[in-house]
């Protein structure tokens, strides 16, 4: 999968925006009615409505609750302090993060700091996982349980590890007794 196919996914988590235009109702194919929509009250709507009415200065973006500094602050040093990985605030996290500080970051209060605060975690658990995954291709495990991994840190790392189980598995069926004879003699 690539990063956009996951971008696109996180488009249909929901956010608030209160519209400075009233609007009766919008009809969308995919999503089915939404609203109705009053000026200046917050409603849920799909990300991707919700960039392409702030795009056209029609709403204003209210940030998910998890995309506060000190929140952000606390997931990073709780998944610096565990060796295992934490659950996330979204299964989306990255990429709603780069999507709302792309279009709307006159909208989020501190939206560097919140960049960085991300990133921060980002690298931490990408770190992790490599350290799982070295382990993993040491210790010539069959099997791992890696919980609480968004779609997008396991498509990051999933060809490195899935080449890396091949050429294990390669490496082992040619070292099966009765072959390992045949295999040396090159």
């Amino acid at each position: 999968m690539e990063p956009a196919e996951a971008e696109f996914l996180a488009e249909k988590e929901l956010v608030t925006i209160p519209l400075l235009l009233p609007y009766s109702c919008l009809q969308f194919i995919f999503q089915g009615d939404l609203g109705p929509f009053n000026p200046g009250l917050p409603v849920e709507v799909p990300v991707w409505l919700a960039i392409n009415l702030k795009q056209r200065q029609k709403c204003r973006l209210v940030p998910p609750e998890w995309m506060d500094v000190e929140k952000l602050e606390e997931i990073r040093d709780q998944e610096r302090k565990e060796d295992t990985f934490t659950p996330m605030p979204s299964p989306y996290y990255m990429e709603l993060t780069k999507l709302l500080l792309n279009y709307a970051s006159d909208n989020i209060p501190k939206a560097d700091e919140i960049r960085t605060l991300v990133k921060d975690t980002w690298d931490t658990r990408l770190a992790k996982l490599r350290l799982s995954a070295d382990s993993f291709v040491r210790q010539q495990e069959a099997h791992a349980k890696l919980d609480n991994l968004t779609l997008m840190e396991i498509n990051t790392t999933g060809t490195f590890l899935t080449q890396a189980l091949d050429h294990m598995y390669k490496l082992r069926t040619n070292l099966q007794p009765g072959e390992s004879a045949h295999s040396q003699d090159y």
